[in-house]
């Protein structure tokens, strides 16, 4: 029995998971797992190697030498080398869901993630952490917001705005939707047992109230 529970934030592209999980994290003194940065750093190492997605050998191969990692602060490390911020390019960007949706890959960070978060006391966010990596976890949630909401979040994000324009960051979002959700392999599903809360107008400051007001309802701090 895990000593500290873990927190479970499942949701789309855009939804504000990864922001509203660090504040979480934050408040409960718990550790933040970027799930979707592990997925960025291994399709970024598949874009540096000219590795095809689509050799599952050659991906393969890679998986069993790469390392993926993270340090207290939140950096994430790719076979040692801080790449933090290095992980939204385009190319990555235009990669990183047909990646992700190898179930060769999946399996990989799956196992990796409940390795790393096994013992609680974290936050994970992604597609498939209170329905596939951490069925068990004490606490759920599902983050939801209007494409368009999305859209405009992902544009406010000075890195993304190196990039692409709105209608691009709408059209990106709505193909990962699609891919996140189609997939074979660990599709992106609202778990039974997940809060749903629909961030479309609410700040981050509400959203994290939202959630620590349930956290608390339901006694796993």
């Amino acid at each position: 029995m895990r000593s500290r529970p873990i927190i479970a934030i499942d949701g789309p592209a855009g939804a504000g998971k990864s922001t509203i999980a660090r504040k979480i994290a934050a408040a409960l003194n718990f550790v933040y797992i970027d799930t979707g940065a592990m997925y960025r750093a291994l399709t970024l190492r598949l874009v540096r190697s000219k590795t095809d997605p689509s050799d599952v050998g050659a991906v393969r191969t890679i998986l069993q030498a790469v390392r993926i990692g993270f340090d207290p602060s939140g950096k994430i490390f790719l076979d040692g080398e801080d790449v933090s911020g290095t992980l939204r390019t385009a190319e990555v960007n235009g990669m990183v869901s047909t990646v992700a949706g190898l179930p060769v890959v999946r399996e990989y960070m799956q196992k990796l993630q409940r390795e790393i978060g096994k013992e609680g006391g974290v936050v994970l966010d992604g597609r498939d952490i209170g329905s596939a990596v951490f069925p068990d976890a004490e606490c759920k949630f599902y983050l939801d917001a209007s494409l368009e909401e999305r859209a405009r979040r992902r544009m406010n994000d000075s890195k993304e705005q190196l990039f692409v324009n709105l209608e691009a960051i709408q059209q990106d979002i709505a193909r990962r939707d699609a891919a996140d959700s189609q997939r074979e392999h660990s599709p992106l599903v609202r778990a039974e047992d997940a809060h749903y809360i629909d961030t479309t107008g609410m700040g981050p400051g509400m959203v994290v109230e939202t959630m620590l007001e349930y956290i608390d309802q339901r006694s796993v701090r």
